[in-house]
């Protein structure tokens, strides 16, 4: 009974929002507030999931509650000449050991020398391009 209930409101939804699939989800949203059974017939087939998250935030911020860091309330200031500002970062990302957007921390940026089969598979592909235009 509870799913007909719910696909009747969906379908009056859906009439008063003229086929405006966005608009009658407002319309459904808004009747939640005061219609309980249609809350319910909604999230019923969706309750073990809705729990289940629930469970999962609370026991997440119980592991976590004691790893929340202090942000100060007054921003500290920063003690440097405007000449300077910024340079120690710059010389942190110019360093070699420094990550690289996109590639991986232990990839080399360095040419390598191509293997003799690879060399001989290009000059193949190659003649045989050769050939096929002529």
């Amino acid at each position: 009974m509870s799913r007909e209930y719910a696909e009747q409101r969906i379908k009056e939804a859906l009439k008063l929002a003229k086929g405006n699939t966005t608009k009658a989800r407002q319309h459904i949203i808004a009747w939640t507030n005061d219609d309980s059974r249609l809350l319910q017939a909604l999230a019923k087939p969706h309750l073990t999931g809705i729990v289940a998250h629930a469970i999962n935030r609370v026991v997440y911020l119980q592991e976590h509650e004691e790893e929340q860091v202090e942000i100060p309330e007054t921003p500290q200031s920063l003690n440097m000449e405007p000449q300077t500002f910024g340079q120690e970062i710059l010389k942190a990302l110019q360093s070699p050991t420094t990550a690289r957007f996109g590639r991986d921390a232990g990839a080399t940026s360095g040419k390598r020398q191509a293997s003799q089969s690879h060399i001989d598979a290009l000059k193949k592909m190659a003649g045989k391009t050769k050939k096929d235009k002529e």
